[in-house]
C-alpha cells in the first residue's frame, strides 16, 4: 500500500512504488543498493520525496510519497512508554536539493520511537548519492558534580554513498537498546516510585519550585526537569513539537513514565500531549488531588478528596470513538440504549450527587459542634497558612499533640482540634486547617468547603508563615487573597513568623516589625510566651465565659510549654 498523495501518479509509477515493498534488505544494512537507486530514480521522475519505512526482518513495511521538501509518516500506533525498546523500524527516504537531515526528521525518530531515520540524496542522473543517517545517542555515565554541558540527544553517521556507509544496522540497534534495558533495570532494582519528567512552563519560577515539592510530596521520583519559558503556551499540545521531541528523547533516556505539568491543561491539550510523547500527562490539579488523596486520613477528608477528583474528571471523560457516544442525535442514535461513555457519565454524574449530599450532612454536623462552641463561650483559635509553613509542627509544640508534621506539602487536611488553658484567658479551642495554595484549583475549593467553614467561627486566626522563604511576600499575600475569597478577612488575624531559628536575629527583628508580628520556632519551642500575649491581647477584648466542660487536668497548660506541656484533649 502507497501512503502519501498518490491519485496523480501514472499506473507504471504506481506499481514501480508498489514494487519497492518486495525488496529485500539484509540485517546489517541500513538499506540495499538497489533499494535506495531505485527510490532515487522514482523521486526524480516524481519531483518528490520518496520513502520506506523497513523493519528487522529487511522487508518494507510501508512506502510513502510526499512533496518535493517534506513526507508524512502514516498512523504507526503507540509503544509503551518506559520502555527501553524502539519500535522496530528505520526510516528511509530521499531529498532532492542535497539537503541534510531536517529537524523533522529528528522530530519522527524522536516521537515515532524509530530504530533510525536515513536520508539518500537523489541525484540529477536519478542514482543514489551521500547518505546521513542519525540514531539515539547512548546514555553516559557523568559524576554528580560535573559541569553541565551542550549534549546531543543524536548520533549522525555520513558517508559520501552507500559503498562507504560503515555501519551495521542491527548490531548497533541491539546494542542501544541492551544499554538503555541495562539502565533501567537498575534503577527498577531501586525503586518501586513511577519516574515523572517535570515540565515547567508558568512563567513564574517559583510555581515550578512548588511543583516539585508537590511530586516529592505525592512520592513519584524526579527522573528529570525539562523547561520551556513561552509568553503563550501551545494552544494544541502546550509546548512546541521541538520540545516534544526532546521530552520524548529525555522519556526514553531516563526510564520516565508520567509527564508532569506546573501548570492546568484543557482537556484536549492533555490528549494530544499523551498521543505525541506517548507518556502519562498529569496537570497541577491532578498532582494536587493525587497528593490529597494520599493525605485524606478521615472519612470525611476522603469524601472531599473523591468528590473534588471526580469533578475534575468528568469534563476529561472522552471517548475513544464516535461510535462510543450517542450525543449528537439524530438518525442511528435514537433508542433506549445508552454508550458505555454515558454510561460512564451518569455513573459519575450520580456519584457527585450522593458525595454532595454526604458532605452536606457532614456540614450540618460541623455547624452543630460550632454552635455548641460559641454557646460554650470558648474562643476558637484557627491556624490557617501557606501550605508546609508548620502550622502542624506548631500546633503539636503548643498542645504536646501528635499531629503527623513533616517536611511535605499538604500533610494536614483533616482539621484537628485541641483545647488549652491560657494563663489569663483561660480554656481556648486551637485548630489545625488545611493549608492553602496559590491558585488552588476551583474544585478542591468547592469540595472541601465545609472544612473551610471551620474557619468562619474563629475567634481568631493564626497566620502562620515560614520567615525563611523568599517568597515570602507573595506566599502571604496569596493566602491573604483567598481569606479574602472565603470572606474572612474580617477576623482579627495574627502574624505568627516560624521557623525563626534559620535568620539572623536583626533580620527577623525587621521582619516581626514589618508585619507587626510575633516570632517563634515551632521545632525549638522558642517565642510561645510571646505569642500566648499577644493572642491574649486580642480574646481580652472580648467578653469571656468560663467554662468547666472539661477536666482541669485534662488541659494543656501554657505556663508549662517551656518545660513540656501535659495532655491536650481533642474537641
Amino acid at each position: 500500500m502507497i501512503h502519501g498523495v498518490s491519485q496523480s501518479l501514472k499506473s507504471s509509477q504506481k506499481r514501480s512504488l508498489e514494487r519497492l515493498a518486495k525488496r529485500k534488505v539484509l540485517p546489517e544494512q541500513v538499506v540495499s543498493l538497489d533499494l535506495a537507486r531505485e527510490m532515487a530514480r522514482l523521486s526524480r521522475e516524481l519531483g518528490a520525496q520518496v520513502g520506506v519505512l523497513i523493519d528487522r526482518r529487511g522487508v518494507v513495511s510501508h512506502t510513502i510519497i510526499g512533496s518535493s521538501h517534506e513526507l508524512e509518516i502514516p498512523e504507526l500506533g503507540r509503544v509503551r512508554a518506559g520502555s527501553a525498546r524502539f519500535r522496530g523500524l528505520r526510516l528511509v527516504h530521499t531529498h532532492l536539493r542535497g539537503e541534510p537531515l531536517s529537524k523533522d526528521d529528528l522530530n519522527d525518530l524522536a516521537l515515532l520511537r524509530l530504530d533510525l531515520v536515513a536520508v539518500v540524496q537523489a541525484l540529477g542522473d536519478g542514482d543514489a548519492g551521500a547518505v546521513e543517517l542519525a540514531h539515539l545517542a547512548p546514555i553516559e555515565d557523568t559524576a554528580s558534580d560535573a559541569p553541565e554541558v551542550a549534549f546531543d540527544p543524536f548520533v549522525h553517521v555520513h558517508a559520501r554513498d552507500l559503498q562507504r556507509l560503515d555501519f551495521h544496522f542491527l548490531e548497533n540497534i541491539q546494542a542501544l537498546e541492551a544499554e538503555l534495558a541495562r539502565r533501567l533495570r537498575g534503577r527498577a532494582g531501586k525503586r518501586q516510585r513511577e519516574r515523572a519528567l517535570v515540565i515547567g512552563v508558568h512563567p513564574d519560577e517559583e510555581r515550578f519550585a512548588e511543583t516539585l515539592e508537590l511530586v516529592r510530596s505525592a512520592d513519584v521520583e524526579v527522573a528529570a526537569t525539562i523547561l520551556q519559558r513561552r509568553s503563550r503556551v501551545n494552544p494544541r499540545t502546550v509546548v512546541g513539537a521541538g520540545k516534544i521531541s526532546d521530552i520524548v528523547l529525555e522519556g526514553m533516556r531516563q526510564g520516565a513514565e508520567v509527564a508532569i505539568f506546573d501548570i492546568d491543561l484543557k482537556p484536549a491539550q492533555a490528549k494530544a500531549f499523551e498521543k505525541l510523547s506517548e507518556l502519562k500527562t498529569i496537570d497541577r490539579t491532578q498532582l494536587i488531588l493525587d497528593v490529597f488523596a494520599q493525605r485524606a486520613k478521615s472519612g470525611d477528608g476522603k469524601l472531599q478528596v473523591e468528590l473534588a477528583q471526580l469533578r475534575y474528571s468528568l469534563p476529561r471523560l472522552v471517548g475513544q470513538s464516535d461510535a462510543l457516544s450517542r450525543l449528537g442525535g439524530g438518525i442511528g442514535t435514537r433508542g433506549p440504549g445508552e454508550t458505555v461513555l454515558e454510561i460512564s457519565r451518569r455513573r459519575i454524574r450520580d456519584r457527585i450527587g450522593s458525595l454532595e449530599k454526604k458532605i452536606d450532612q457532614l456540614s450540618t454536623q460541623r455547624d452543630l459542634r460550632r454552635r455548641r462552641r460559641r454557646d460554650s463561650g470558648i474562643p476558637v483559635l484557627s491556624i490557617i497558612g501557606y501550605t508546609n509553613a508548620g502550622k502542624s509542627t506548631l500546633l503539636n509544640a503548643l498542645t504536646n499533640s501528635k499531629v503527623e508534621a513533616a517536611d511535605k506539602m499538604f500533610m494536614t487536611l483533616d482539621p484537628t482540634s485541641r483545647r488549652l488553658r491560657f494563663p489569663r484567658e483561660g480554656e481556648v479551642v486551637i485548630t489545625d486547617t488545611v493549608g492553602f495554595l496559590a491558585d488552588l484549583p476551583r474544585d478542591l475549593k468547592a469540595a472541601f468547603r465545609a472544612t473551610l467553614e471551620e474557619l468562619e467561627d474563629a475567634t481568631l486566626l493564626l497566620h502562620v508563615v515560614d520567615c525563611a522563604d523568599p517568597k515570602l511576600d507573595e506566599k502571604l499575600t496569596a493566602v491573604e487573597a483567598i481569606l479574602e475569597e472565603l470572606e474572612l478577612n474580617e477576623i482579627p488575624t495574627l502574624i505568627v513568623l516560624n521557623k525563626c531559628d534559620l535568620l539572623p536575629e536583626h533580620e527577623v527583628a525587621g521582619l516581626v516589625r514589618r508585619f507587626n508580628a510575633v516570632a517563634v520556632s515551632a521545632v525549638k519551642r522558642v517565642g510561645f510566651k510571646e505569642l500566648i500575649a499577644r493572642a491574649e491581647a486580642v480574646l481580652g477584648a472580648r467578653p469571656f465565659v468560663e467554662t468547666h466542660a472539661v477536666p482541669e487536668e485534662s488541659l494543656t497548660t501554657v505556663q508549662h510549654l517551656d518545660q513540656g506541656a501535659t495532655l491536650a484533649t481533642d474537641v
